[in-house]
């Protein structure tokens, strides 16, 4: 029994938070609305660049249930995503050029994946960030962390 209470843990602590000792991560999304994983830590000292690629793992076309990833300070996250709605699906649902917007990739639908590279040195190691979908009305339940260690 206790081998199976620590086998689950492991499984939640592994799932819940990446610590990237790559420089290269994986993420995945699907038809349930979720980042795997949820939270994302890369070392400053490590990575200079850092690519997520992102596949989504569902059935459902881009237009239907579409996933991206977007990195934004946590203050601006919110404000991203919503002003994002108006621009539509061709503009991945954000702004054209807007500042608050770190990195992206585009919005993919099931099947599917795509890659954004960015440069870490413009980012503040123990800085607010966090990842979000702008696909309209994703942003409540598709967030998570991003935080830079040294």
């Amino acid at each position: 029994m206790k081998f199976l209470y620590y086998g689950c843990l492991l499984i939640t602590l592994i799932s819940s938070d990446v610590y990237a000792n790559s420089c290269n991560i994986e993420v995945q999304v699907g038809d349930n609305m979720n980042f795997v994983p949820a939270a994302l830590t890369v070392s400053a000292a490590v990575c200079k660049t850092v690519t997520i690629n992102l596949t989504h793992t569902g059935s459902l076309p881009r237009n239907a249930m579409g996933h991206n990833w977007v990195l934004s300070a946590t203050e601006n996250a919110q404000g991203a995503a919503q002003e994002g709605w108006s621009a539509g699906l061709e503009n991945q649902y954000l702004k054209p050029a807007d500042i608050r917007v770190i990195a992206n990739t585009k919005i993919i639908g099931g099947g599917e994946s795509d890659s954004v590279s960015f440069n870490l040195s413009d980012l503040k190691v123990g800085g607010d960030y966090t990842f979000f979908c702008s696909f309209v009305g994703h942003f409540a339940m598709m967030k998570g962390t991003f935080t830079i260690a040294e």
